[in-house]
């Protein structure tokens, strides 16, 4: 990759994770109580309130930590990895890790939808507004559509952007 392209790539993915921190500010409070589901170590945990629902599971050495806010988080992880799952407003997010990884999905309004996967050591993490579709497989270059979107994959070194 040449230094032009990763100067671009550099200030794409600065730009999109702005404008997805300035999107999860900006999102409406959810009206139902959060389930919160962490899951350090061995552990499995799993909790529902109301239109709030989350599950986490993790082997030993691995943590895994979902949170629906009037939305359903899911996260696993595996020994050695770590898995975030995040959900809000009717977001769907699950977030699924092997050794040395750390995916992380984030899920913002009706009809998001985030599946992120850490097949390989590395970081990702994927963010959908409200009727995005986003999926980080950890082997192949990551999806958006639908609506606003981005990912980041650091174990493919590839990500995506959906302005819509």
């Amino acid at each position: 990759m040449n230094r032009l392209t990763l100067t671009r790539s550099i200030g794409l993915t600065a730009g999109a994770g702005a404008a997805s921190l300035g999107l999860l500010f900006a999102a409406p409070a959810a009206t139902a109580a959060p389930a919160g589901c962490p899951a350090p170590g061995l552990a499995a945990t799993q909790n529902s309130d109301g239109g709030a629902s989350c599950s986490a599971t993790s082997g030993a050495g691995g943590a895994a930590a979902a949170y629906g806010f009037d939305g359903k988080a899911t996260a696993d992880a595996a020994p050695t990895s770590l898995s975030l799952a995040i959900a809000q407003n009717g977001g769907v997010a699950t977030s699924n890790s092997a050794a040395l990884s750390g995916p992380a999905a984030i899920a913002l309004g009706p009809g998001a939808t985030v599946t992120t996967t850490g097949a390989r050591p590395g970081l990702s993490i994927g963010i959908a507004g409200p009727g995005a579709t986003v999926s980080v497989t950890g082997v192949s270059t990551p999806t958006c559509s639908g609506g606003f979107g981005f990912a980041g994959d650091f174990q493919t070194w590839q990500g995506c952007f959906s302005p819509r």
